[in-house]
């Protein structure tokens, strides 16, 4: 095997891989990333057997062949040298010659034969999403997964095509998460992918228009960007009836400043380190909302101008999952609504009808 290729473009195909190398493989072969000459195109895979990750990059091709290389150094060694081209050749001993200008590197190397075959995936079941769509509903979703690996179906997110909506739910036993976008395809159907699939497809995925064509089968899903593929295995199991926890109702809902209400409830949520519970006690009024925080390390009390339609209620919440919920919401105003204290709040981005998010809230003492 032979080839020349720019530093920078084999380096971006290596970190794109790289995303799939987890290194708590007991197998070494999954340590290394598979390159594969092939006529025109110098292919690279990284794969920890649940995830694997092909992408192209663009090389001179000298001559033909495949290895496997230990993906740690040599990542390390591609980054640290020259801005210059690079040769790759196979030499005798299980060693690949790598020169860059005055820099040359000889490098023991792995057989291809134990490296996993990427499953065969029929591209026939197949949706296409704008990529900048796609990484944003991810991004509105994938912190509400569940850590706990007790409940393994909650540590991925649902991926349902219904009634020409695409829609991301993820859950875990104190807040949910929705994201839905319309989708032109008469496909029915829901996978539950691992969230940690996901927020790496998120880091490959950009911020453009361009398409991205996901394929569905029993145990795997495919994203086929236009150089790079991504495949995962899928979670078993059925997920949640996420519908069944959403209210049919409430009798309160107040309109208010989503910038303001982040930055109130990081202040007070400074106060509300005390143990886990990170506690902060909303009271609703018709003209405004009362933060407090009280602990050990003292209290804490901020006020914001809302317009209340309903009762007047106090309730508490965990200020992180408040947060988490914030940070990821792009509109300027959220609504919140809510029946009591002790019921589910429910909070929506004002005029989008695309992003709904459900908070416990915290039980207080009386």
């Amino acid at each position: 095997m032979i080839f020349t290729c720019e530093k920078q473009k084999i380096l971006e195909g290596i970190s794109i891989v790289q995303k799939a190398i987890t290194g708590k493989s007991t197998n070494p072969i999954l340590e290394g990333i598979y390159i594969n000459t092939n006529k025109s195109t110098l292919t690279l895979i990284g794969s920890d057997m649940d995830v694997s990750i092909q992408t192209s990059v663009n090389a001179t091709i000298i001559e033909e062949g495949s290895i496997v290389i230990d993906a740690k150094i040599f990542g390390e060694i591609i980054r640290k040298l020259p801005n210059s081209t690079i040769k790759i050749e196979t030499i005798e001993n299980q060693l690949i010659k790598i020169t860059c200008e005055k820099s040359v590197f000889d490098v023991v190397y792995m057989n291809t034969n134990e490296f996993p075959e990427l499953p065969e995936i029929n591209e026939n079941l197949t949706i296409s999403v704008n990529q900048n769509i796609l990484k944003n509903m991810i991004k509105g979703t994938s912190f509400a997964i569940a850590q706990d690996e007790t409940r393994p179906i909650l540590q991925g997110i649902l991926f349902e095509v219904k009634n020409k909506n695409l829609n991301l739910v993820a859950l875990d036993g104190y807040r949910l998460a929705i994201r839905n976008e319309f989708l032109d395809t008469d496909i029915n159907m829901e996978v539950v992918i691992p969230g940690k699939t996901l927020n790496e497809v998120s880091k490959i995925l950009e911020d453009v228009d361009n398409i991205v064509d996901i394929t569905f089968t029993n145990n795997h899903i495919l994203f086929n960007l236009e150089k790079t593929k991504i495949i995962s295995r899928l979670l078993e199991g059925k997920f949640i009836n996420y519908n069944s926890l959403l209210p049919q109702e409430h009798k309160l809902l107040v309109n208010i400043n989503r910038q303001e209400l982040q930055n109130a409830i990081e202040r007070a949520s400074l106060m509300a380190k005390d143990g886990n519970t990170n506690l902060i006690k909303l009271d609703l009024q018709q003209d405004n909302l009362i933060i407090t925080s009280n602990s050990q390390l003292g209290k804490v009390r901020e006020e914001i101008s809302t317009k209340l339609q309903g009762e007047d209620i106090q309730i508490a919440f965990n200020s992180k999952y408040l947060l988490d919920v914030l940070k990821n919401v792009e509109a300027d105003e959220v609504i919140m609504k809510m029946t009591s204290g002790i019921s589910p709040c429910v909070i929506e981005e004002k005029n989008n009808e695309n992003a709904k998010y459900l908070v416990l809230p915290v039980r207080l003492m009386r």
